[in-house]
């Protein structure tokens, strides 16, 4: 062990008189322990946050819409499927056909966006048909024309105060023309199953009818609003954009589930930079009391520096041995509050023990997702800020006039 080392140690562990330098280096540990722990804390909030909500919406939406020009329907819909599906970097895609419409029970009513799906194609392209809670969607294979089957979004189905078995009543905003004016299509539909997505804005507005019922109701026979695209590679749309355009000709134009929610996502990276930024200074304040520690070490210890370069230590060896000191106590608090972050955000996670309005922030609890990268950018740059913290206070004493520390002693 080099003895710049062994000194730096002995002085971190002072005891009696010096007791006073050993409890200001443990309040110095404390500091930045406290600091490292609320930053991982802090990240694996936001970044459980974001991780969640983009996991449910994705869950929930397909990865890329595909419309004609003009918002025009799509008529050969099931030939732009095929085609689509040959597409490189195409995991599934479904034909759906979207519409408003007004459901009504016998105690209630509520504006819903109600959704025409093929079972077997759009599980290729959603979680939505393995989220259901209640029910089966067994009859959507064989919907009956009269009263066809719909499932309903959970929280839906609880302000309609409808179950599995009981039948609501579907107006759509699109109807049919008559010598009176515009008449709205009415329809019956039973409740074959409940959806829980876990976000709230899709199980308190979303409903689901086979195609062909959601053809009838909203006067579109043999079309589509659109086709759904689900990707192998999420992350990868503007590339699979530009090669699904160039497949299917320019009368087709595409969207992302980036556009659509850039605006919440660039609202959660700010939050998290800010937040991590503010916490951060934690970590700065932590380092000043290094800066302290060190400085009061230096003055208690005059003499014994003005021995050791009286003995023939270098000036740098002076600077490394408080260098070494100030190391000591950010990678030992780097170390502890690495852990206790870690372990926090592990317990948080795994029990839910944190709450939240459902219908405000989306989700029902926090999630803690720590990332390997956001986790090793805080280890080193706690190690780097206290570094830096020590070179004041070190190279003070490398600066000491042996003769003068020892004039009067």
């Amino acid at each position: 062990m080099p003895w710049e080392l062994r000194v730096a140690l002995r002085y971190l562990t002072a005891r009696r008189k010096q007791a006073f330098i050993s409890l200001i280096s443990a309040v110095a540990v404390l500091g930045v322990a406290v600091g490292v722990a609320a930053l991982f804390i802090a990240l694996g909030l936001m970044t459980g946050l974001q991780s969640e909500i983009r996991a449910r919406i994705l869950g929930a939406t397909a990865h890329i819409s595909i419309f004609r020009t003009g918002a025009r329907p799509l008529e050969d819909y099931q030939s732009l499927v095929d085609r689509v599906r040959r597409v490189p970097g195409v995991a599934g895609a479904a034909p759906a056909l979207y519409g408003k419409a007004l459901l009504a029970s016998t105690t209630s009513s509520a504006v819903a966006t109600l959704k025409g799906i093929v079972p077997p194609e759009e599980r290729t392209v959603t979680d939505v048909i393995s989220k259901i809670r209640d029910g089966s969607i067994a009859s959507f294979d064989h919907p009956d024309e009269a009263v066809p089957p719909v499932l309903l979004g959970s929280a839906l189905a609880e302000s309609l105060n409808v179950g599995v078995g009981d039948v609501v009543t579907i107006t759509s905003s699109r109807g049919r023309l008559t010598p009176v004016g515009m008449f709205p299509n009415v329809r019956r539909a039973r409740v074959v199953g409940t959806v829980k997505t876990g976000l709230f804005e899709f199980d308190a507005g979303w409903g689901y009818l086979p195609l062909s019922a959601a053809q009838r109701l909203f006067e579109d026979p043999d079309r589509t609003t659109m086709v759904e695209v689900r990707l192998a590679d999420m992350f990868a749309v503007k590339r699979a954009e530009k090669d699904l355009v160039a497949a299917l000709g320019e009368s087709f134009v595409t969207t992302d589930w980036i556009e659509m929610n850039g605006s919440l996502f660039s609202a959660l990276w700010i939050e998290k930079m800010a937040i991590g930024i503010t916490i951060g200074l934690i970590v700065a304040v932590a380092a000043l009391n290094i800066v302290a520690t060190l400085v009061l070490m230096v003055m208690e210890k005059h003499k014994d520096i003005a021995i050791l370069v009286s003995m023939g230590a270098s000036r740098r060896a002076i600077m490394r041995v408080f260098v070494l000191q100030g190391s000591l106590i950010g990678a030992v608090g780097t170390a502890v509050g690495g852990v206790v972050g870690w372990t926090v955000c592990r317990v948080l996670d795994r029990y839910q023990l944190i709450r939240i309005p459902e219908d405000v922030y989306q989700i029902a609890w926090v999630p803690f997702r720590l990332l390997p990268g956001d986790a090793t950018v805080v280890l080193l740059g706690a190690l780097v800020v206290c570094f830096l913290a020590t070179l004041y206070p070190a190279h003070g004493a490398a600066r000491l006039d042996p003769a003068e520390a020892l004039r009067y002693e």
